[in-house]
């Protein structure tokens, strides 16, 4: 039961992995990158979910999604807005569902329970695909925005303009991929421990 023990500690591992990923994701500043080339000088902001930063300090918040419901805006910018609504619901969540999913996953472990190892498999599937939208969700909006950007002020206005994303970004990939990672090891120690309990097996045991 070595391997067994292996998979399950290993997913555990994953899990907090994939959580203090997502967490340090969210609350950092380094999702959108943005240089301006001006005479000579570089001009440089980069912005996280919830503020933008001008050079090293100087941090804003951002206009509050949620506040501006009922506001006489054109549809694009709402669109936008839903957009950002949807980022700021879907990764906090995310953040949420890791945590329940370790204790689900520490339970069925405890309890060496193939339905419940075979459940907290799939939830961790299901926690990083719902990671992914909200990553790929906010690409999405970023890419409207600067569009968005580009239309009210002029092309001429933003072809100087460099953007990039940032390793806020990466690390919220990371937390996906860690995710999914755990999921897939909990399946295959709630299969690995099926196997074990059959009949005739070298390694059978009783519970």
């Amino acid at each position: 039961m070595a391997r067994l023990g292996a998979l399950l500690l290993t997913a555990a591992l994953g899990a907090l992995l994939s959580f203090a990923l997502l967490a340090a994701a969210v609350a950092s500043d380094y999702w959108y990158i943005l240089e301006v080339a001006d005479d000579g000088d570089r001009l440089y902001s980069h912005s996280g979910l919830w503020r933008t930063c001008e050079g090293q300090n100087s941090c804003v918040p951002l206009i509050d999604p949620f506040a501006s419901e009922g506001l006489d805006i054109t549809p694009s910018v709402q669109h936008l807005l839903s957009l950002h609504r949807a980022v700021m619901v879907v990764l906090p969540l995310s953040l949420v569902l890791i945590v329940c999913g370790w204790i689900c996953g520490l339970l069925s472990s405890l309890a060496r329970s193939i339905p419940l190892l075979l459940l907290t498999g799939c939830y961790f599937l299901l926690g990083g695909a719902l990671t992914l939208v909200g990553v790929s969700v906010y690409i999405s909006y970023s890419h409207l925005a600067f569009t968005e950007t580009a239309r009210q002020y002029g092309l001429q206005h933003v072809q100087g303009v460099r953007i990039s994303f940032g390793w806020s970004l990466a690390l919220a990939w990371g937390s996906c991929a860690s995710e999914v990672l755990s999921g897939v090891l909990l399946l295959t120690a709630a299969r690995a421990l099926s196997l074990s309990r059959r009949p005739g097996h070298p390694h059978s045991v009783v519970i």
